[in-house]
C-alpha cells in the first residue's frame, strides 16, 4: 500500500495555529473522516479528519507546535480503494469539469452582486435614518451561518425587557461544525423573542424585536454576521482532506450560570442524547477539553454508583430521599448556580476520597497586629488595605519550604507522590455565586506588598465573576478564613489532589499567663486539615506548631 503525507488543509485567514492535542499513535489504522489531531487558534479549536482511511505510519508534529495550512504533519499507508481514487479523478475527461468551473464562475458573480447591493444598501441608510421616527420595532434575524440549516438554539442569553448594547450576544446556535454567538446589531429594549431553546433556525429566521431609536435604526430587517461563525476550508491539494470540523473555544472559567464548558459540537451533542450535564464532567483532553470517553466514564460511573453527589449519596451510601415540603407551609424551589452545583461536586467528591484529620493550634499575633496597624499610613499611600492574609500567606509559605510533605499530591496509582518545587497558595473567596479559590502563585518570592496587592486583585475579580480559569489553577495549599465572621475554630474540607488546608477563625482576646502572670494577649485559632494518606500526625504537630511561631514573631520570616 502506498504512504502519503497528509498535509494541514485550508485554514482560511488563520496563521500559526497550535497543535493542542493528538488524537492516534504511530501504527493506528483509521478511518476516513476519524480525527487525527485538535488545533486552536484565538478564536476556534478545530478537528482535522483524515481525509481517507489507512494506517498511521509517522506524526511529523507533536504538542505546541504551530503549524499552517500546507504543513505536513502524518505520514500514512493508505489502502489500495483510497489510493485509487485520485488517478481515477485526474482520468476525468475536461467535460466534466466543465460544470464545475461554471458553478465557481456563477459563485463569483453572485458573491460581486451581493457585495455591490450591500453597498447600495449601506449608501442608502443615512437618508432611511434621517426619516425614521423617534423610535421604531426592528426585527432582528438568524444571520448568514455559513450555509447550514435547521441549526439548533442551544441558549438564549437575554429576555423581554432587557436593555441591550450593540454588539451584546443573544443567542447561541450550534450546528454539526460549530457552536456561535449571534451578537445584537443595535442597541435598544427588546420587546418580543421569536425563538427558544431547542429551536431549528435557518439564515433569515426571527430571532426577537426590539426597539430603537431613530440613530440607530435601519430602515428594513437586520441580520448582522455570527460570531465564530465557521465555514468548511478548502482541501490541501497534496492531500484533499475532506472539510474540518471546528468548534467554537469558549471561555475556560466556570463562573455562575454564564460559565462555558470547552467541548466540541459532537461531545455536546451526545451529551444532550445521554441526559449528562457537561459542567460535571471532567475533561481529559488538552486544557481540560470534554471528550467523548470522558462522557462515557462519567455515565458508566453513574450507573456504578446511581446516587448522585447532590443527592447526597455515592460509593454504595444510599441516596438521601425527597420531600414533599410544601405539604408543611409555603415554599420557593430556587435553582442552584453551575458554580455551586460544581463545588457541591467537588466538595462531595473530596469527602468521600480523602482520610482526613484535623489538628488545632493558635497563634499569638498581638505583635503582628501591632505591626500591622502601623503600616497603616503606608498602606494608604500604595492604595491597599493590609489586611493579616498576607503575613498568613507567607508563613505558611515558609513552613511549606521547611516541611516539604505537605508540598505534595498522591498520584492515582497509589503507587508514588508527586514532589512541587513552587509554592502556589489558593484563597478561599466567598462570592453571591459560590465559592471561589484564586489562586497566588510563588508565594515565597514576593514581599507582602506585592501579596496584599495581588490578593486585593483577585478578590475583586472574584466578586466580579471575572476569574479565569488559570486564575484558579495549580494551587499547592489553601487557606479558607472566616476573618471577622466568628466561630473558635472548623475544619474546612481538604481540596484534592492538595493533601492540606488552613482553616483560619476569628482573633480573640485571652489572657495568657506570662511571667508569672495573666495577660491580655490576642490569639488566633486555626486548623490544620489533612490527608492522612500522605501525611502523618507527627508531621501535622510539627507544622502547626512552626506556623504559631511564626506569627507570633514575625521576624522569623527573614530568616
Amino acid at each position: 500500500m502506498p504512504v502519503e503525507i497528509i498535509k494541514i488543509p485550508d485554514l482560511g485567514e488563520t496563521k500559526d495555529v497550535e497543535v493542542i492535542e493528538i488524537l492516534i499513535k504511530e501504527g493506528q489504522s483509521v478511518q476516513e473522516n476519524d480525527s487525527l489531531v485538535v488545533l486552536e487558534s484565538d478564536k476556534a479549536a478545530m478537528e482535522i479528519p483524515a481525509p481517507k482511511s489507512g494506517v498511521v505510519k509517522k506524526i511529523l508534529v507533536k504538542v505546541g507546535d504551530q503549524v499552517n495550512a500546507g504543513d505536513q504533519f502524518i505520514e500514512m499507508e493508505v489502502d489500495g480503494a483510497a489510493a485509487e481514487k485520485a488517478p481515477a479523478a485526474e482520468k476525468a475527461p475536461a467535460a466534466e469539469k466543465a460544470p464545475a468551473a461554471e458553478k465557481a464562475t456563477t459563485k463569483a458573480a453572485e458573491s460581486a452582486k451581493a457585495e455591490s447591493s450591500a453597498k447600495t444598501e449601506k449608501a442608502e441608510e443615512p437618508e432611511a435614518k434621517s426619516a425614521a421616527a423617534t423610535k421604531s420595532i426592528e426585527l432582528i434575524s438568524v444571520p448568514d451561518i455559513g450555509g447550514d440549516s435547521d441549526v439548533e438554539v442551544i441558549e438564549v442569553h437575554v429576555k423581554v425587557g432587557d436593555e441591550i448594547a450593540k454588539e451584546d450576544t443573544l443567542v447561541t446556535l450550534e450546528s454539526d461544525k460549530a457552536a456561535m454567538d449571534v451578537p445584537s446589531p443595535l442597541a435598544g429594549r427588546i420587546t418580543a423573542l421569536k425563538i427558544k431553546v431547542g429551536d431549528k433556525v435557518s439564515k433569515g429566521a426571527p430571532v426577537l424585536e426590539l426597539e430603537v431609536s431613530s440613530a440607530a435604526a435601519p430602515q428594513k430587517e437586520t441580520a448582522v454576521p455570527a460570531e465564530s461563525t465557521v465555514s468548511a476550508p478548502a482541501a490541501s491539494a497534496a492531500a484533499p482532506a475532506p472539510a474540518q470540523k471546528q468548534e467554537a473555544a469558549s471561555d475556560m472559567s466556570v463562573s455562575g450560570s454564564n460559565g462555558k464548558i470547552y467541548a466540541g459540537p459532537a461531545v455536546r451533542k451526545l451529551a444532550r442524547e445521554l441526559g449528562v450535564d457537561l459542567s460535571l464532567v471532567q475533561g481529559s483532553g488538552s486544557k481540560g477539553r470534554v471528550q467523548k470517553e470522558d462522557l462515557h466514564n462519567f455515565v458508566k460511573a453513574r450507573i456504578q454508583g446511581p446516587a448522585t453527589a447532590a443527592a447526597g449519596g455515592g460509593a454504595g451510601i444510599p441516596a438521601v430521599p425527597d420531600v414533599d415540603f410544601s405539604q408543611f407551609g409555603e415554599i420557593e424551589t430556587v435553582p442552584l448556580s453551575k458554580l455551586h452545583k460544581v463545588t457541591a461536586i467537588n466538595m462531595h467528591r473530596n469527602w468521600l476520597n480523602v482520610p482526613a484529620v484535623a489538628q488545632f493550634n493558635e497563634a499569638d499575633v498581638t505583635e503582628l497586629e501591632e505591626f500591622r496597624n502601623a503600616q497603616r499610613k503606608d498602606a494608604e499611600k500604595r492604595g491597599l488595605r493590609l489586611t493579616p492574609m498576607p503575613f498568613l500567606l507567607k508563613a505558611c509559605a515558609k513552613v511549606l519550604q521547611e516541611y516539604k510533605q505537605f508540598n505534595v499530591s498522591l498520584h492515582s496509582s497509589g503507587e508514588h507522590l508527586i514532589q512541587k518545587k513552587y509554592i502556589h497558595i489558593g484563597v478561599a473567596v466567598a462570592t453571591e455565586a459560590g465559592l471561589v479559590v484564586p489562586v497566588l502563585r510563588d508565594v515565597d518570592k514576593k514581599s507582602i506588598w506585592q501579596l496584599s496587592a495581588e490578593l486585593a486583585e483577585l478578590t475583586e475579580k472574584a466578586k466580579n465573576r471575572r476569574l479565569s480559569k488559570e486564575d484558579m489553577q495549580g494551587a499547592c495549599f489553601t487557606i479558607s478564613s472566616l476573618g471577622a465572621i466568628g466561630g473558635t475554630g472548623f475544619t474546612p474540607i481538604v481540596n484534592a489532589p492538595e493533601v492540606a488546608i488552613l482553616g483560619v477563625s476569628k482573633t480573640q482576646i485571652k489572657p495568657v499567663y506570662i511571667n508569672n502572670q495573666f495577660v491580655p494577649r490576642q490569639m488566633l485559632p486555626f486548623s490544620l486539615c489533612y490527608d492522612h494518606r500522605a501525611v502523618n500526625g507527627v508531621d501535622a504537630g510539627n507544622f502547626v506548631t512552626r506556623l504559631a511561631e511564626i506569627l507570633s514573631d514575625i521576624r522569623l520570616l527573614m530568616l
